[in-house]
């Protein structure tokens, strides 16, 4: 499988990020900038809230670029859109390659996510309303930490704490390992499972909406299918969509108010956020299942 760097595609197949953002109104809505979660300079975040905020529901929207490219400033598009839905919307930087290989970049979303906890009441989230999103290589981020407790666990947090996980076009399913750009980032699992979040499935994860569009030649679609199915053969929650005549970038830039015409994509994860909440002894107990 090939991925190809978010910017690059974007610039060849619709408009630069800047110009996508221009055409966002941050009009009810706020954003702080560089939020430090950790000591590094990629370790910050920036923070969109919708006006009042107060027991909001909060996204934590990890981006794609292969893990070796990608900055929040590209965003706007997403976390404006998001804010002005009414959620909180947190988006972290976190290192890539080559500066660190995997799972170092799944530790910094881990502790990315952790802070974001650990500062709910300050930025006006409601904890039974927290969810994980990503595109692309966020969305196999975002999965990945649901599925294998372990990162969230040593970040001091837990995936109990998660009312869902939304993944557009992630992959989550793609050995061997083929693409000379994306073998030295995993190099230190080489073709090993432990690299997918396919391997993690248990049936304990918090519920996934799992979207991708069939154009997609860059994450193929079979990887959200061949996660869904695990899922419910292992008794989890899943919705898995595939939208027809989507490519790969089409899907993240439908959240886009100029682009929403091409795929209902907010309508989706809008309805996903709705419909989920942890039930408040869960909140109490930290528990789901065995963690």
């Amino acid at each position: 499988m090939k991925f190809i760097p978010f910017l690059a595609v974007l610039l060849a197949a619709c408009s630069p990020a800047s110009l996508l953002n221009a055409t966002i109104s941050r009009a009810g809505t706020s954003v702080t900038h560089n939020v430090a979660y950790g000591p590094d300079p990629r370790q910050t975040l920036d923070i969109y809230r919708p006006d009042g905020a107060a027991l909001a529901p909060v996204i934590v929207f990890f981006y794609g670029g292969s893990w070796n490219s990608g900055n929040k400033a590209m965003y706007p598009f997403v976390a404006a859109t998001l804010a002005r839905q009414g959620n909180i919307v947190v988006v972290p930087d976190y290192r890539l390659y080559p500066q660190v290989r995997f799972p170092v970049f799944l530790q910094d979303c881990a502790r990315a996510v952790a802070w974001t906890q650990a500062h709910l009441r300050e930025i006006g989230g409601d904890p039974a309303r927290v969810f994980l999103m990503g595109h692309s290589a966020g969305a196999y981020n975002a999965v990945m930490l649901a599925l294998d407790p372990t990162y969230l666990q040593q970040a001091g947090t837990s995936r109990a704490q998660l009312a869902g996980v939304i993944g557009l076009a992630g992959p989550y399913d793609f050995l061997p390992i083929t693409g000379a750009d994306i073998k030295p980032i995993f190099a230190t699992v080489a073709d090993g499972p432990q690299s997918q979040p396919i391997t993690y499935v248990d049936g304990h994860a918090p519920p996934l909406l799992l979207l991708a569009g069939s154009a997609d030649t860059t994450v193929l679609p079979r990887n959200t299918l061949a996660l869904a199915a695990k899922v419910r053969a292992h008794g989890g929650y899943v919705e898995d969509r595939i939208f027809p005549g989507v490519a790969h970038i089409g899907l993240v830039i439908a959240i886009a108010p100029v682009f929403q015409g091409k795929a209902p994509v907010l309508p989706a994860i809008e309805a996903f956020i709705h419909a989920h909440a942890l039930p408040s002894e869960q909140l109490r107990s930290g528990a789901r299942g065995a963690e």
